[in-house]
């Protein structure tokens, strides 16, 4: 019989140097099957949502996760906080391999990774007190605060912005942003040492959403929590995270400190996306603009070698047959890591002409040049 894991206090980090690796991932994959046929189900094909990415957390690290729709952040994240089980790869935490752990060797580990949920509306449960939500997970633990669990939970009611009378109302009593500060109170609850936030505040108001990101930012550096903060939102991200990710069709395509990827990114998917966001200050320089063309394609079937080839202005007969390896390239940053064969320049400044993958759009700007 296997016994528990049996996990090392975090040492943290002191000046100069690089931080302990709280989470590794390495090769993680998730694949679900696609059933069909008649009258026997039988699996016709899988949906290729995760396929191998690594990715390492530091002690304390916020760690930002963006990317379209449908790319595979959200997954990965319930991967993390091992929610689902994956496929193939391996997830480390604190040095102990947690990927196929049982769920009693996962008790030790349960109350240190916490995940914040997208949808506050649906993630409390409506027949149960904001003082039940949240000492929720600490009965199911067997922890006793100093004080008891009523007075911890009036003390993170007021951690996260709320009035701790409030212990004894019901969840639809609140406001979108106030139920999400009820979502952060009830991670915080375990005193965990990594939360995974899944789109935290696109579910809220945008007038909001900024004083989330700033309570959720206040908490990691005043405790110290390491984050995995997936967004789609690159604004955001750059607030909140010290390195970013970023992820296309499963895959992660660019990595690195969050000044390296927004100011020299590599990648041309990164160029585009950044290329998107909305600038509401004016800068010296005019930015580059790029228009996909299209859809992402479907993870059932992915196109071959690099997954952006079928969208990039840069793809060649190499893009097709060869999978760009997650390296870096002459140029970057240490620690800034570009999976592509034919890299772009490391500026987002405007270029001679805009990329426009879209042929209506193109055939469209180019009749009203004429």
């Amino acid at each position: 019989m296997k016994e528990d894991l049996v996990l090392p206090a975090p040492r943290g980090t002191t000046a100069g140097q690089e931080r302990e690796p709280l989470l590794d991932v390495s090769g993680l994959t998730k694949h679900f099957p696609v059933k069909g046929g008649f009258p026997v189900k039988r699996t016709i094909g899988q949906v290729q949502a995760v396929d191998g990415i690594d990715l390492t957390v530091g002690v304390g690290e916020s760690f930002g996760l963006v990317g379209e729709s449908g790319c595979g952040k959200s997954t990965t994240g319930r991967l993390i906080t091992r929610l689902m089980e994956p496929t193939a790869g391996t997830i480390t935490y604190r040095g102990q391999d947690i990927t196929h752990a049982s769920r009693k060797q996962l008790a030790p580990v349960r109350s240190e990774i916490q995940m914040i949920f997208q949808d506050p509306y649906s993630s409390l449960n409506p027949r149960q007190t904001v003082g039940k939500i949240i000492s929720g997970p600490m009965e199911i633990n067997g922890i006793d605060p100093a004080g008891g669990r009523e007075k911890r939970v009036r003390e993170l009611l007021e951690i996260v912005g709320l009035n701790p009378e409030h212990y004894n109302r019901f969840p639809h009593e609140f406001s979108g942003g106030q139920r999400q500060r009820i979502g952060v109170a009830r991670a915080l609850a375990l005193e965990p040492k990594l939360i995974v936030a899944d789109e935290p505040v696109s579910a809220l108001d945008v007038s909001i959403q900024a004083q989330v990101v700033n309570l959720l930012q206040k908490v990691q550096q005043e405790l110290g929590i390491a984050f995995v903060f997936i967004a789609h939102d690159l604004a955001i991200v750059r607030h909140f995270s010290q390195r970013v990710a970023v992820m296309y069709l499963g895959k992660v395509i660019e990595v690195g400190d969050r000044d390296s990827i927004y100011a020299h990114p590599r990648h041309p998917y990164t160029h585009a996306l950044l290329s998107a966001v909305p600038e509401a200050t004016v800068e010296d320089t005019p930015r580059e603009r790029i228009r996909l063309a299209g859809d992402v394609p479907s993870p059932i079937n992915p196109p071959s070698g690099c997954r952006f080839r079928t969208r990039c202005w840069k793809a060649q007969d190499k893009c097709a047959s060869e999978v760009p390896p997650l390296v870096r390239i002459d140029g970057n940053h240490d620690g800034h890591l570009t999976a592509c064969h034919f890299p772009e320049e490391p500026t987002i400044a405007a270029r001679g002409h805009d990329v426009v993958m879209d042929p209506a759009l193109a055939a469209l700007e180019k009749s009203d040049e004429d």
